[in-house]
């Protein structure tokens, strides 16, 4: 109780913060309806001159807060809002349906998946050719740190033109590649740095028992890689994800949660933007706490315990 108990108390200050900025985010677009609807407000034109701050307008007008929180399209939606258009579309709608969170989020989920495990792949390789190759560590690091400076953003694009040339269709692959390109970096810097961890003195006694380097290998080097494998998987599944949703944003995609949001910026759903964005955070937390559960199991396993 006590490690959930300030979680909690977090979480009730923030959701208590965001509910309060409701009302200078708002006002002045609830003012202008309800001056529009004939009732006595400020002038509008002392609101055009930003004569009043936001919460000087709503002391002036009490009577208006409450139509703050029942605007259809506010700027800010406030977290009642957020979580009825979010109840909507996880539970009352049909999983098949195309309005259906639990839809878009599958598609998102499935190609970060498909990227994960590419990325994953891709970076456990290069860092093994790393530890063991000074050659490729002089050739592959300074590309790898070169690939996170360009925008994904400007690759996106790029991607699904050379896919499309190979005769792929679809943006499941060109999602999956994107999401590959983020995640594979973290995993090679963690798992390289996990796969030295081990300290010469250990390895100098292997060398004293004839030890080979594939047995140096299995026997030291990944049991001691083996936490800062799954740090390194945590931080790349949520890179993972990330690259999904930017692969989603700028392709044209209307399936997936990066094409809610694109659609909800598209014709002004601020509330349908932030229940994807909420859902978008589930989905990285599931994984991540997967992956967590597996790493307590395994380092217990292996007498590391928690």
């Amino acid at each position: 109780m006590r490690s959930v108990l300030p979680v909690f108390v977090v979480l009730a200050a923030i959701v208590a913060l965001w509910t309060g900025a409701c009302i200078p985010m708002n006002i002045k677009l609830a003012l202008s309806q309800a001056e529009r609807a004939g009732m006595a407000v400020v002038p509008q034109e002392a609101v055009r001159r930003q004569e009043m701050s936001g919460f000087g307008l709503a002391i002036r007008n009490p009577s208006i807060i409450p139509a703050v929180y029942a605007l259809e399209r506010p700027r800010l939606p406030s977290p009642a809002q957020v979580a009825r258009n979010f109840r909507e579309n996880v539970f009352d709608r049909k999983v098949t349906s195309k309005r259906s969170l639990v839809f878009h989020g599958w598609i998102t989920l499935s190609a970060t998946l498909n990227g994960f495990l590419l990325g994953a792949a891709i970076g456990i390789m290069l860092a093994v050719g790393v530890v063991y190759s000074r050659t490729m560590e002089r050739s592959v690091m300074p590309w790898a740190i070169i690939s996170q400076t360009i925008p994904i953003v400007a690759l996106a694009p790029m991607i699904i033109v050379v896919v499309a040339a190979l005769g792929i269709e679809g943006r499941a692959v060109p999602k999956a590649i994107i999401s590959a390109y983020l995640c594979f970096f973290p995993i090679l810097v963690g798992v390289t740095a996990g796969l030295r961890s081990p300290d010469q003195m250990k390895l100098d006694l292997l060398k004293t028992y004839s030890a080979s380097p594939a047995q140096a290998f299995w026997k030291l080097r990944v049991p001691s890689s083996v936490p800062y494998l799954f740090t390194s998987l945590k931080v790349g599944i949520a890179a993972a994800l990330v690259g999904t949703i930017v692969g989603e944003l700028p392709t044209g995609a209307v399936q997936g949660l990066g094409a809610r949001i694109l659609i909800g910026d598209q014709f002004g759903t601020p509330v349908q933007i932030w229940s994807a964005l909420f859902a978008t955070a589930i989905l990285a937390g599931v994984p991540i706490a997967i992956l967590g559960l597996l790493q307590r199991v395994v380092l217990g396993r292996m007498g590391g315990g928690r």
